[in-house]
């Protein structure tokens, strides 16, 4: 006999609490994600023999970007998964992936000990990690979402982006330790291997911790009430404007994001000559402040609504990368560096800080997990996981500029969205109080 499911709302000790659970797994999930990224200057000798570092970080970044072909089946499957069987076995479930995914990062050899399987390895666990992630972006986003309350969603929901960005910085942060303890040649030969330990060690704990968050009420009230099943044809023929909402809103994003975080540290080192110190800690000091933007942003969101911010992010974004990147493209000084760095990553933040919100906005209960995954994890595989690719294709053929020009089209794209789309703070479909 199935148990009666509650459906009253969470008091605020209990969203307090389901959200900082909710937000400690997705840390450590996109720091196990990060890592990869972090470390890549490091371990690619290891997998890819050849002389010339950007092919290295060429073949590194290609990876980098199969990972992200797994993200719409992850999406797909477990934004299915948590539709119907809940958000916390949702999470629960993509944190076991991902930790399976660093561990083998862990433990595989590298190309002078086993030849190819090396990289064959390599790519399996960014596979595993690659559905992971394709799933906990949706699953936590909704979650979040359904856990804040309607007064203070886009405060709370942010926190989807603060520990994603949390995941990267503590990445970097393990990088810089390992700088400062180890010397250069052993972390060129086994140090880079700590990092993916850890995470997967991180991810034992979080399963755990995940098994014991609450459900939310919008998924109790769409069950007792019962509601369509989630799927794919459900998505397609009932929400096609909104899936496609989904798609378009996020590729600006999603490559402005990738562009400013995930490939500028190689950008600095590999353009702008600054050595990889010095990259590490511009990221690291530009991803803090960043990240505590996101909840300034997220409840600004809740007073003027989502609109203004994510339309002021489209027109600076158009307006401003180009200048920004062709500056460090010359800049030395790492200072001046930080500030342009950060000047980009301010303007993303009209997108990150409310992204996770907007999409979960859209969409019913009984498909929202589904909605919010699957459309964003098709844009983010198509211009996000592909940023470094692209940018570091445009070096190597001699044209970088056309990498700015790229990005400046991508958010111009998601500009006319922005400006076309309803408010979602005033038409939103989440019924918790």
């Amino acid at each position: 006999m199935t148990a009666p499911i509650e459906t009253g709302a969470p008091t605020q000790r209990e969203r307090l609490k389901a959200i900082i659970g909710g937000s400690t797994g997705n840390l450590v999930e996109w720091y196990d994600w990060y890592a990869y990224a972090a470390f890549t200057l490091y371990f690619a000798p290891h997998f890819f023999p050849s002389q010339d570092r950007t092919a290295q970080l060429l073949s590194a970044a290609g990876i980098f970007a199969v990972g992200f072909l797994m993200r719409p089946i992850g999406a797909w499957l477990m934004g299915i998964y948590a539709d119907r069987h809940g958000r916390k076995s949702g999470l629960t479930l993509s944190v076991a992936l991902m930790c399976a995914g660093s561990l083998l990062i862990a433990v595989t050899p590298g190309y002078e000990t086993i030849g190819v399987a090396a990289p064959l390895l390599l790519v399996l666990a960014r596979l595993m990690q690659g559905l992971s992630i394709g799933g906990e972006y949706g699953a936590s986003a909704t979650y979040l979402s359904e856990m804040a309350g309607k007064n203070r969603r886009g405060f709370f929901s942010s926190f989807q982006y603060v520990t994603l960005i949390a995941g990267q910085l503590v990445a970097i942060c393990v990088l810089l330790v390992l700088q400062a303890v180890l010397s250069e040649a052993q972390l060129d030969a086994w140090g880079w291997r700590i990092p993916f330990f850890i995470g997967g060690g991180l991810a034992v704990i979080v399963f755990w911790l995940r098994r014991g968050l609450a459900e939310t009420q919008s998924f109790a009230v769409a069950k007792a009430e019962g509601a369509p099943k989630s799927g794919f044809v459900e998505l397609l023929t009932k929400h096609p404007r909104e899936t496609a909402t989904v798609m378009l809103l996020t590729a600006g994003g999603t490559i402005a994001f990738y562009a400013y975080s995930i490939y500028m540290q190689k950008f600095l080192v590999n353009t702008s000559g600054l050595s990889r110190e010095a990259a590490s800690q511009i990221n690291a000091a530009t991803l803090f402040v960043f990240m505590l933007l996101q909840p300034v942003a997220g409840a600004l969101s809740d007073r003027i609504g989502r609109k203004p911010l994510m339309i002021g992010f489209g027109v600076m974004g158009v307006l401003c990368t180009y200048p920004i990147f062709a500056t460090l493209a010359v800049t030395k000084d790492p200072l001046v560096a930080g500030l342009l760095v950060m000047g980009g990553l301010v303007i993303v933040t009209g997108y990150t800080s409310i992204n996770a919100v907007v999409k979960a906005e859209l969409f019913p209960a009984h498909i929202r997990a589904l909605g919010v995954a699957l459309p964003y994890a098709l844009a983010n595989t198509m211009f996000g996981g592909t940023a470094e690719l692209v940018a570091l294709w445009f070096k190597q053929a001699g044209m970088e500029q056309a990498f700015y020009i790229y990005v400046s089209v991508m958010i111009a794209i998601s500009l006319v969205v922005y400006v076309r789309m309803k408010d979602t703070a005033k038409t939103s479909l989440i019924r918790e109080d």
